[in-house]
């Protein structure tokens, strides 16, 4: 009877970003949720090591990749309709994650959306906005799912890449990349760990409901502190410091407080992370929280902060870009034709940086 009443977490990963957040989340293990590996490159599909691996646009690309074009990576999505319906059903909460900008995980990851949608999951898109370096046609290719994310998801957590290069400016791209793959690994396994895994503090699906059932945008803090004065002080105020929570925390609708101790971490510790964060945002917010222990961590503290509802001028910008006059998603690939019958859109380890320690 128990096991029936668990909760049924999946997680997507679409595209070659999603496949490595996945990847990540079995190194690190994860408490409680399946793992989906979905791709249109089978050879980037073979070294993923998860669970369950889907290989869409079996026709369409012949497992030979989306060539970074979203409608095909949309299209090979649709193409595994059946198949992706399949895994999905029977899940209460659903997390699609990718890196925006691509061809499938970009085109992939809202139809995966819509489709948990459609089975009545709890939606969270966990995904990543490119670094400008990577060029403004990966930029437009990103709006444009963003748009989409935010029609399909209950509510997406964006980390824009750019960010992190703020936090560590002289990091090579390419370490840059699996910072990027970190932070979702760890913004992803600690949202389902507060409520699949025993700790101090739980909660269930339904507070998690509460605050991410119509969370709208949202953005991720996290901060570490081994301070051994105040590290609940030290360690929250740099997640709400964070460059990745580029956000006014004041208009904010809902937090989802996940903090991680090592055994000498006491409720009282967990209590202040809360008390601290609830001073510096909407106080009409709702705010849930959770608090476990992790041996390994000795005399550490980890807080991360999901801020929901919130407003950004970084994210009002890429909404804005995404839509043109007339109200229609035209991303700067707009000379695909759209097919008529879709009603969708187009045819389409730890590296060392203090804040993920």
């Amino acid at each position: 009877i128990l096991e029936s009443l668990r909760v049924n977490i999946k997680i997507f990963g679409c595209g070659g970003g999603g496949s490595n957040t996945i990847n990540r989340l079995v190194e690190g293990g994860i408490s409680g949720a399946d793992l989906f590996a979905l791709n249109t490159d089978a050879a980037h599909l073979l070294n993923v090591h998860a669970p369950h691996k889907i290989l869409i646009g079996r026709r369409c690309t012949r497992g030979l990749g989306a060539g970074a074009e979203p409608h095909i990576g949309e299209e090979a999505a649709k193409e595994a309709e059946d198949e992706l319906r399949k895994h999905i059903s029977g899940a209460d909460i659903v997390f699609v994650t990718c890196g925006l900008g691509g061809g499938t995980g970009t085109g992939a990851a809202p139809f995966v959306a819509k489709l948990a949608r459609d089975a009545g999951a709890l939606v969270l898109a966990v995904v990543t906005m490119p670094f400008s370096v990577e060029g403004r046609n990966r930029t437009d290719n990103a709006e444009w799912g963003l748009n989409l994310l935010t029609k399909f998801a209950d509510t997406v957590l964006l980390v824009p890449n750019d960010k992190l290069l703020e936090i560590a400016p002289k990091l090579p791209l390419d370490k840059a990349f699996k910072v990027a793959d970190e932070v979702l690994m760890r913004s992803i396994k600690g949202i389902t760990e507060i409520i699949t895994k025993p700790g101090l503090v739980n909660l269930d699906f339904n507070d998690l409901k509460t605050i991410m059932g119509s969370g709208g945008l949202a953005m991720v803090g996290i901060g570490v502190s081994d301070d051994p004065e105040d590290k609940a002080k030290t360690a929250v105020e740099a997640a709400l410091n964070s460059p990745l929570l580029d956000v006014d925390t004041a208009g904010a609708t809902g937090a989802l407080i996940s903090v991680v101790g090592g055994s000498d971490m006491s409720v009282s510790d967990a209590e202040k992370v809360v008390q601290i964060t609830s001073e510096h945002i909407n106080p009409g917010a709702r705010i849930i929280w959770g608090a476990s222990v992790d041996p390994t961590l000795e005399r550490e503290l980890r807080v991360m902060l999901v801020i929901t509802g919130v407003k950004s001028r970084l994210l009002e910008e890429h909404l804005e870009h995404s839509t043109p006059a007339g109200g229609a998603v035209v991303p700067r690939y707009k000379q695909v034709q759209r097919r008529a019958d879709s009603g969708y859109g187009s045819s389409d380890n730890d590296i060392g940086l203090d804040f993920i320690r």
